[in-house]
C-alpha cells in the first residue's frame, strides 16, 4: 500500500500510539502531533524525529500540516471530543481516523498474530515478539508496552510475513483487525463505561473471533465465558498453566529466582525445561500462549525456548527496580489494573518471596472502573499484608459523586491499610519499613519509581 507522506497524531504519547509514530518515522513519513503531557516516551519520539507539542492550541499545528490534501490525522479514543486540535482537523475536512484503523491497514497486508484480553495481552504479545524476532522468520510487532529486550514498543523486520499486534478491546478497536492467529488471554468484564454490561463485552470478543481468516487459528484460555464464532476451517485451541488445555504446562519447578516448565501441545508437541526469563507464576499462562502462537507461526522449538529464556519483560509488567540483594527491600512495579490481575500479581510475588511482608501501593484508575469493581478490588488487595491507596487517577474521566478511593479501601480486610495522597507518598515511604513493596495499577505511579527507589536505597544505606 502507499503509506501516507505525513501524519498528525492526536494523543501521540500514548503507548499504543507511539509504536505507530515510530513505524511512520521508519517509513520516512513526516510526523507531528499533540499530547497532553510530556513523558520519557514523548522525549524519545521527539529525538527520533516527531514534532510534538503539549498544549491544546491550534496555533501550534505546523504550517505544513494544515493542508487536508497532504495530511492524514490519527487519534486515540482517549482524546476527548472537546480537544481543540482534533476539532480543527475534523472541521477542516481532513481524513481523521482512529489509531486502530491505521493499525488495521498496516496489518491487513501481513499475517497478523493478534493478542486480545482484559489482562495478559501486553506480556503475551511481547513474548511472541521476542521469540519471533530471534527466529528465522522475523516479525513486525506493535506492542502495548516497551519490550525491554529492544527498549521499544515496535519491532521491525524487512523479511517478516507475520505481524504481532496487541488487540485492544477498548472502544471495540480490535474489530479493525483481521488475524491469522488470534490469542485471547482473558475476558473479565472491563471498560463498562463503553460496554455497559458483561454481555456486551463478551459480544465484542465474539465478533473479534469472527474476524479470524479462514484457515487461521484461535488460541483461547480455558474457562472463559466466551463462545467463539469462527469461520469454517479456523482451528480452535485452548491453553492454560494447568493440565486442562490443548496447550499446557507440565512439571513446573521453582528454584532460587528461577522457574522451569515443560510445554505440552497437540500432536505430541513437547518442549522440555523451558526457563522463564521473568520467573513469576502468572507468566506461565502467558508463556504457554506465546509458545503455541509462535510454533503455529513457524518458529522452531529451540527458538521458542531461547525467546522465553532471554525475555526481559515489558516495562511496567513485573518490572523489578530493586531485587532485595545487599540489604535493600524488593521493589516491583506492575501494571495490574483489574481485580484478577491484582490478585494474581500479589500471589506471584508471595511465591517468589515466601515469608516476607508484602506491601502494596495501588492507585485506582478511572472513576467508572472503581465504581464498577470496588468490592472485587478490595478482595484482591486483602491478600497483601499492607495496603496503601492514593486518590483515583482520573485519566479521561470527570469525577463521579460518591466514588473515591475509600470505596475500595473500606472493604480491604488486612489490618494495616491506609489512604495517602499521591503527593505525600514519598514522605510516607521515608517513614516506613518495607520488605517487599509493590506499586500496582494503570495510573502514573511509574513516574515516581526512580524517587521511590532512591528513598529505599538511602534508607538501606543508613541502616548499614
Amino acid at each position: 500500500m502507499d503509506f501516507p507522506k505525513q501524519i498528525y497524531f492526536v494523543g501521540a504519547g500514548g503507548i499504543g500510539m507511539a509504536n505507530l509514530v515510530r513505524y511512520a518515522l521508519s517509513r520516512g513519513t513526516r510526523v507531528a502531533g499533540y499530547d497532553r503531557t510530556p513523558s520519557p516516551l514523548t522525549d524519545a519520539l521527539q529525538k527520533e524525529g516527531a514534532a510534538l507539542v503539549f498544549e491544546d492550541d491550534t496555533a501550534l499545528i505546523p504550517a505544513d500540516f494544515r493542508s487536508a490534501e497532504d495530511t492524514l490525522v490519527v487519534y486515540t479514543p482517549a482524546v476527548g471530543d472537546d480537544n481543540a486540535i482534533l476539532s480543527f482537523f475534523r472541521q477542516g475536512g481532513f481524513e481523521v481516523i482512529k489509531r486502530a484503523r491505521l493499525l488495521g491497514i498496516i496489518t491487513l497486508h501481513s499475517k497478523g498474530i493478534c493478542v486480545a484480553g482484559s489482562h495478559g495481552k501486553t506480556t503475551t504479545s511481547s513474548m511472541i515478539a521476542n521469540i519471533m524476532r530471534r527466529s528465522e522468520r522475523g516479525v513486525n510487532a506493535f506492542l502495548g508496552g516497551i519490550l525491554r529486550n529492544v527498549n521499544s514498543n515496535l519491532v521491525l523486520s524487512d523479511k517478516a510475513e507475520y505481524s504481532v499486534v496487541e488487540a485492544d478491546e477498548y472502544d471495540r478497536s480490535f474489530h479493525q483487525l483481521s488475524p491469522e492467529i488470534a490469542v485471547i488471554t482473558s475476558c473479565d468484564p472491563d471498560h463498562l463505561d463503553i460496554y455497559g454490561n458483561e454481555e456486551n463485552y463478551l459480544e465484542a470478543f465474539r465478533i473479534f473471533t469472527s474476524l479470524i481468516r479462514p484457515g487461521g487459528a484461535l488460541i483461547m484460555h480455558t474457562g472463559l465465558k466466551l463462545r467463539p464464532d469462527v469461520e469454517e476451517g479456523v482451528k480452535i485451541y485452548t491453553y492454560s498453566a494447568g493440565m486442562d488445555g490443548d496447550w499446557h504446562a507440565e512439571n513446573i519447578r521453582y528454584g532460587v529466582g528461577t522457574l522451569y516448565f515443560t510445554l505440552a501441545g497437540p500432536d505430541g508437541v513437547r518442549i522440555e525445561d523451558i526457563e522463564l526469563g521473568v520467573p513469576v507464576e502468572i507468566n506461565i499462562d502467558n508463556a504457554v500462549a506465546a509458545a503455541a502462537a509462535s510454533l503455529l507461526a513457524g518458529a522452531t522449538p529451540q527458538e521458542v525456548k531461547k525467546g522465553l529464556q532471554d525475555f526481559k519483560g515489558a516495562k511496567r509488567r513485573f518490572e523489578i527496580y530493586l531485587d532485595g540483594k545487599e540489604g535493600t527491600p524488593v521493589l516491583i512495579d506492575d501494571y495490574a489494573h483489574s481485580p484478577n490481575e491484582v490478585k494474581a500479581s500479589i500471589s506471584s510475588v508471595k511465591k517468589l518471596y515466601p515469608g516476607r511482608k508484602i506491601s502494596v501501593i495501588f492507585q485506582p484508575h478511572l472513576y467508572t472502573r472503581t465504581r464498577d469493581f470496588a468490592p472485587e478490588f478490595a478482595d484482591a488487595l486483602s491478600t497483601a499484608d499492607e495496603v496503601i491507596v492514593p486518590e483515583i487517577y482520573p485519566a479521561r474521566e470527570m469525577p463521579i459523586p460518591g466514588v473515591d478511593s475509600n470505596l475500595i479501601l473500606k472493604d480491604v480486610k488486612c489490618e494495616n491499610k491506609k489512604y495517602c495522597e499521591r503527593k505525600d507518598l514519598l514522605n510516607l515511604i521515608k517513614n516506613s519499613n518495607f520488605e517487599v513493596l509493590m506499586t500496582l495499577g494503570a495510573a502514573d505511579l511509574d513516574r515516581a519509581l526512580p524517587d521511590i527507589r532512591e528513598v529505599l536505597l538511602q534508607k538501606s544505606a543508613k541502616l548499614d
